[in-house]
């Protein structure tokens, strides 16, 4: 796994607002896909006591699952309209781009 690399000043302002909106859009489509899985509103939470171990976990996994995807194609969206704009990779170092 690649080590993460620190943004320049530039990106940072950019990155905090898909950062942003990438969390809302990642809930939303939890929302609806747990929704679809289960026919459920609400999704268990760790401390639900009336939830069994297995709903709980499906919920973290598909969770975390959406997040991170959504995270990705935000940062790479967002990585890539940089570059398309400024002619550099936000995440470039002197190596070229990864």
């Amino acid at each position: 796994m690649a080590k993460k690399k620190k943004l320049p000043l530039a990106y940072q302002p950019v990155g905090f607002v898909l950062g942003w909106a990438g969390g809302a859009l990642a809930g939303k489509a939890f929302r609806a896909t747990w929704k679809a899985i289960r026919h459920e509103d609400d999704a268990p939470d760790a401390l639900d006591a009336d939830r069994r171990w297995g709903e709980i976990l499906l919920a973290a996994a598909v969770q975390g699952a959406i997040f991170a995807v959504v995270r990705s194609a935000v940062d790479r969206a967002g990585a890539t309209a940089i570059q398309r704009t400024t002619g550099v990779w936000p995440a470039q170092d002197k190596g070229g781009r990864d």
